[in-house]
């Protein structure tokens, strides 16, 4: 590999504000913002959603319908069909 040309490689602290966790994950983001987290000193970075607060991963996920757009069509005109099957 080259050198100086890939970036620096470190553990930073992802902090969910929506639920107030915090994860140590290792990243290549680059922050200013320092944060003391279980002892050590760490870069700081603040995230709307994680997998602790999405719905998709926490279960509360709402259920938009079902049908597919060949549903979707037949229900609209399904009054259409069976007009022509009664002549």
């Amino acid at each position: 590999m080259k050198p100086n040309i890939h970036p620096e490689y470190q553990t930073v602290v992802f902090h969910d504000t929506s639920v107030d966790e915090y994860f140590l994950v290792g990243s290549t983001l680059q922050t200013n913002q320092r944060i003391e987290y279980k002892g050590k000193t760490y870069p700081y970075f603040t995230v709307d959603v994680s997998s602790s607060s999405h719905p998709f991963y926490t279960g509360k996920q709402r259920q938009v319908s079902k049908e597919g757009r060949v549903a979707n069509f037949n229900r609209r005109f399904a009054h259409l069909t069976a007009a022509k099957a009664k002549d």
